[in-house]
């Protein structure tokens, strides 16, 4: 079975009646990514994973965004699993994308957090990152959080940017680069909501505006103070907005 060589993933291991909660991390990172608050949402099944490379998930990594979301796939096919609601941060976000257009039979909802239909990496970072990684690191730390010194997480914050090898960090960025399904967005037809926060300086705001008004459907909420590590500032903002939003999905896609 390619699961175990592939994903880990944390969380109630019986396949259940009830549609179950796939949550993707971001470049980088690892299941950890997603707080208590998240990873056990009220009366659901949540499965927190760790994409190739990543956390307790053996590598080798992807160098694309599309080969993860094959990853994803395959981890899907493993459980049995027919339809799931994918929930992605940053790069998770972007892999739950590629999900929706390449697969979009079994992916029942959209959480896209802190993420866009491009994700643009400046020259500077990715060079720290193959040259320099702890400076790279510090960067990414820097444009991840809006106020680190008041952040009492500011260990787990710090953990998400250096808890995968230097080179699957590396290429989790070049992938990200090099993501972009802007002339897409009208392909998607799955319930989306976007979720983002205010002072997110590594995928601003208008990123996750332009999701919004790219998907038919799709709901916008925006949580104000909160960076790009919004599932770990505000865990439980984060957890009320996909709560309420899990309970508007017309039957007709959970069944």
């Amino acid at each position: 079975m390619p699961l175990a060589a592939d994903i880990f993933y944390s969380g109630d291991r019986s396949i259940l009646d009830r549609l179950p909660i796939i949550l993707i991390h971001g470049a980088g990172g690892s299941h950890l990514d997603w707080p208590r608050e998240l990873r056990q949402l009220a009366n659901r099944q949540v499965l927190a994973i760790d994409l190739p490379g990543h956390g307790r998930a053996p590598p080798p990594g992807r160098d694309s965004i599309e080969a993860y979301a094959e990853s994803v796939f395959a981890f899907l096919e493993a459980l049995a699993i027919a339809r799931a609601i994918i929930i992605g941060h940053s790069m998770g976000g972007a892999v739950a994308l590629m999900l929706a257009l390449t697969h979009a039979e079994h992916v029942a909802g959209l959480g896209l957090i802190s993420t866009g239909a491009k994700l643009r990496v400046s020259t500077g970072l990715l060079n720290a990152l193959k040259t320099d990684p702890n400076a790279a690191n510090r960067q990414i730390l820097a444009q991840s959080v809006k106020d680190q010194t008041g952040l009492h997480l500011t260990s787990d914050i710090s953990t998400f940017t250096s808890s995968a090898p230097a080179d699957i960090t590396y290429h989790d960025f070049r992938a990200c680069d090099q993501f972009d399904i802007r002339t897409r967005l009208a392909e998607i037809h799955t319930p989306v909501c976007v979720i983002a926060g205010s002072q997110d300086a590594m995928t601003p705001v208008s990123y996750s505006t332009y999701l919004a008004e790219g998907i038919n459907g799709a709901t916008l909420s925006i949580i104000p103070g909160a960076g790009h590590m919004v599932t770990l500032e505000q865990p439980l903002a984060v957890a009320n907005d996909l709560t309420h939003w899990l309970s508007t999905i017309p039957s007709i896609w959970v069944q």
